[in-house]
């Protein structure tokens, strides 16, 4: 990054992303989309700077670029999907190492730490992260990577980030990534409170149209660089330049999509709060939830991710999601239209059933991603389905 660029605030960062129109891209103000999967060599055993599109492409260099921009980070590198972006974390681990993970994650993470790095012998304890004292407790003498997810999915619970930071690197050689897709890099900073990497599913607000599916991560230390890039390419898990460019544009509305996220998502979570059909809300920016200081310490302010209970069964809370009229009942989160699901049957059904239990991922939980529409209108379609189903 250089010095100019440092001291821009990140509004200007994400319109610029660091792309200067000249005479290699015929002075376009939006850079060309590199769609060619080969590129011509000077002889047979050099290249220009590309080789092959799963190596790297002229789209995904100027989106990691970005990246790296907006989270201040020396290094930014993108993949086909978040689930991409931590089985290439994981990869940097070995058989007969250990992961400490919150116990609170998305269901795809959990599915992919409980069957997929089980069965090459990596193994994972999951804790209360809300509890540093519990992070710290489950570290063995083959540690190698401590997970975190803050904002957690779907209960919105907080990890102290500075405090379990401090905690991992005490021992050597122990990585500690951080979950930031929830926040993103405008409202919150992993790296700068201490975190090794922070990791993205940038389908979600990074993108926020609901038309690509992309990982990133972004990170500060030089060794892991070859390491990561390596696992990219030959992994075979980079994204398309076509979803490159894409979420390339994306990033140029990112500060302002969010700003109107979070003001939908105050006022969305307030009306609930106050709804007499909704038992409990689950907001980090409103101040009945537990650690809302934390909240305010650790962030810059908060998206539009809202989970709340209702007085009713499975059958019930379908019929709810059934009576939208405007938001729409499916999976992911983060886009300009609002989402909602029931966790328990869709993004965490992987959990065992006794965990969802304990944890509180009941099927009277929703999960509702407020989108960009008139305030106004989300409010009145929740309204009327919770009085229509549940009255």
């Amino acid at each position: 990054m250089s010095e100019e660029s440092r001291h821009l605030g990140f509004d200007t960062k994400a319109v610029r992303l660091g792309y200067k129109p000249d005479v290699s891209n015929n002075y376009s103000l939006m850079p060309p989309i590199g769609l060619s999967s080969t590129f011509q060599q000077d002889d047979p055993s050099t290249h220009r700077g590309f080789l092959y599109v799963r190596q790297n492409n002229p789209s995904r260099q100027i989106l990691e670029k970005g990246f790296a921009l907006l989270e201040d980070a020396k290094y930014s590198l993108c993949f086909s999907s978040g689930t991409s972006a931590i089985s290439a974390v994981v990869q940097l681990l070995n058989t007969g190492d250990h992961i400490v993970s919150s116990e609170v994650i998305f269901g795809g993470t959990y599915r992919y730490f409980d069957e997929i790095t089980g069965r090459v012998g990596i193994t994972t304890t999951y804790v209360d992260a809300r509890d540093p004292e519990n992070v710290e407790n489950a570290l063995q003498a083959n540690t190698k990577l401590v997970f975190l997810e803050t904002p957690s999915n779907p209960l919105l619970s907080l990890c102290d980030i500075a405090r379990i930071a401090e905690i991992v690197h005490r021992a050597p050689g122990i990585l500690f990534a951080v979950d930031n897709t929830f926040l993103t890099s405008y409202y919150q900073r992993p790296l700068d409170m201490g975190a090794d990497i922070s990791v993205y599913s940038a389908t979600k607000y990074l993108n926020g149209h609901t038309d690509v599916c992309m990982g990133a991560m972004c990170f500060n230390d030089d060794n892991l660089l070859p390491r990561l890039r390596y696992l990219q390419n030959n992994a075979g898990i980079g994204p398309s330049p076509f979803d490159c460019y894409l979420v390339y544009r994306s990033l140029k509305t990112l500060p302002v999509r969010l700003r109107h996220h979070m003001k939908n998502g105050l006022k969305v979570a307030q009306f609930l709060e106050s709804h007499p059909l909704v038992t409990k809300v689950l907001c980090p920016w409103l101040p009945s939830h537990p650690q809302h200081e934390l909240a305010k310490r650790q962030a810059s302010g908060y998206t539009s991710m809202i989970s709340f209970y209702v007085n009713g069964d499975l059958q019930q809370t379908s019929a709810l999601l059934k009576k939208f009229r405007l938001i729409n009942m499916a999976g992911s989160l983060g886009g300009v239209e609002s989402l909602a699901e029931i966790p328990s049957v869709l993004s965490h059904a992987s959990f065992p059933v006794g965990d969802r239990a304990r944890l509180g991922i009941t099927d009277n939980l929703v999960r509702l991603s407020v989108g960009l529409e008139d305030v106004d209108d989300i409010i009145a379609d929740l309204d009327q389905a919770l009085r229509s189903t549940l009255l």
